[in-house]
Parts: C-alpha cells; sequence; structure tokens
C-alpha cells in the first residue's frame, strides 16, 4: 500500500484507509467523529445501538498507529430525548476492555451557547473531550497550556496570613494539601480540566464543526513541534488548521466529498497566509 503523505487529507471511509498508517507512528490522535444519531443529513447518523460496532474496529487501529507515549483525545457527547442516552459511557468501558486507559476527562464548555429551554431540561452547553493513552506515561507539555494566574492573586496573594505560609492538609484526610504563598511572584499557572471555548458559526459550512482553538489546545499539551497529528473524521480541516499554525505535522481523513473539497481549500488557503506572513 501506497505510504500516506504528512499535511494530506484523504478522502474515504477511515476504517479503510488508516491500514496505511505505519505502527506507533502517530503522536496524537484528536478528533470528533459523528455522534450516535446525529448529522444525519451529513452522515447518515449511526444508531445508538451500532455505535459501539461501528467504533471499535476504528479504535483497534487507532491502538495500532499511536505510538507508546501518544495520547488519543475523543471529543463526543451523548444526546438526549426523555432521558440521556448510554452510548458514550458504554463506549468508554468498552475502549478499557480493549486496553487503552482512560487518563483524564476534559470538559469543552461553550461560552457563547445560544439560551434555550426544553420540556424536561435546559440547554447543553458542553460536550465530553475524552483523554485515552495506552501507557500509564505519556508525553505531556503542561508548560505549553498555563494561563494568567487572574485578578484574585492581586488581594488574596498581598495579604497572606500566618496558615497561607505553611502546608494545609485538606480536610477530607485525602493526603492532598496546599501552601498559598507558593503561588506569590508567578504570573502563568495550570489551567483546570475545563475548557472554555466560543462554538463556532454557521459560516464554517460544516454542520458540527468545533473551534481551532479546541484542538490546538490539545495539540500544544500532548505534542512537540514536527510531531504527528490524526484525525480519522476531520470534516473541514479544522485539526489541520490548527497545526499548520503551531508547526506539527497531520494526517487527516474525510468520507464526504463535499467536506473533504471543503477542508482542503481550508487548508490552501491557510498555507498560503503562512508563506505570505513568513515574506512580510
Amino acid at each position: 500500500m501506497e505510504p500516506l503523505r504528512f499535511n494530506n487529507i484523504y478522502l474515504g471511509d477511515a476504517k479503510d484507509i488508516l491500514p496505511r498508517v505505519e505502527d506507533e507512528s502517530v503522536d496524537l490522535i484528536m478528533t470528533s467523529p459523528p455522534y450516535a444519531e446525529k448529522r444525519k443529513k451529513s452522515y447518515g447518523g449511526i444508531p445508538e445501538n451500532e455505535y459501539i460496532d461501528w467504533f471499535m474496529p476504528i479504535a483497534r487501529e487507532f491502538k495500532r498507529v499511536l505510538q507508546p507515549k501518544g495520547s488519543f483525545v475523543l471529543n463526543i457527547k451523548e444526546g438526549a430525548n426523555v432521558q440521556r442516552e448510554t452510548y458514550v459511557i458504554e463506549l468508554i468501558l468498552e475502549l478499557k476492555r480493549q486496553g487503552w486507559l482512560w487518563t483524564e476527562e476534559y470538559i469543552w464548555y461553550k461560552t457563547a451557547s445560544m439560551p434555550g429551554k426544553w420540556p424536561n431540561r435546559f440547554r447543553d452547553s458542553w460536550e465530553r473531550c475524552l483523554h485515552f493513552t495506552k501507557n500509564k506515561k505519556f508525553n505531556m507539555y503542561q508548560d505549553s497550556v498555563r494561563v494568567p494566574i487572574g485578578d484574585w492573586s492581586k488581594t488574596r496573594l498581598n495579604n497572606l496570613k500566618s496558615y497561607d505560609k505553611k502546608r494545609t492538609i485538606s480536610a477530607s484526610k485525602s493526603g492532598l494539601g496546599r501552601k498559598v504563598m507558593n503561588w506569590k511572584g508567578r504570573d502563568l499557572v495550570y489551567p483546570d480540566n475545563v475548557l472554555k471555548f466560543a462554538p463556532v458559526c454557521k459560516n464554517m459550512r460544516h454542520s458540527a464543526a468545533y473551534p481551532k482553538e479546541l484542538p490546538l489546545w490539545f495539540i500544544k499539551l500532548f505534542t512537540k513541534k514536527g510531531d504527528i497529528v490524526l484525525d480519522p473524521f476531520i470534516g473541514s480541516g479544522t485539526t489541520g488548521l490548527a497545526c499548520l499554525e503551531s508547526n506539527r505535522n497531520f494526517i487527516g481523513m474525510e468520507i464526504k466529498r463535499k467536506y473533504f473539497n471543503l477542508a482542503n481549500k481550508n487548508i490552501q488557503l491557510e498555507q498560503q497566509r503562512l508563506i505570505n506572513d513568513e515574506k512580510k
């Protein structure tokens, strides 16, 4: 089989293209597959009771192509009608049975969600970003995603009490503790696992595009410059755009020709923009 080239998007079903990816050659898998019963006009809408059987052969290929210290980040969200669907929970358990470690769960909080109300609930304004690894030790570059410490430090850290100057053990006896004084003089701190990004607008011309800031955050956290990122459901090309911006390589796959063409157009425009910026 012809090897896949970096920074290219391939037209076809991921399960047919993934066998062409070399073993343990990918540093990060960052993707958002079609959700169960959603995007029926775009992707057919995989029934909830068939989702696990559909996804697990693809996940087996993920496990093969991911390098031992790599990460797999899955953006997904169960839907709801009368009650919440359970296929995401079932998928997590099945991935664990396949040998994946469910290392962490990040929440993408959509900061600009329109308000809404349904008979038995309110609008969802968040989605899951599930982090899986093959091993307990994996590449993670935490300093790359540090954030400003915040205005709270201006008052809290300028008025330290005696107990702030020593390590205080958690009241729950968990073994964890903190020393508030340690934060004095710091401008940047590590973030929590709630990521606040506005959803993208309809002008992306894709029914389920996520904002570039979302894959970019995980790309910075789990890879370094020159690493390879795989998105087998690349849609409008957002993951590829984030890779170009951060000097990573990517391999994309898209089953729908309409979005394959759109993604390639978006990638070409970004590549030209980067070339123009270098000339300035």
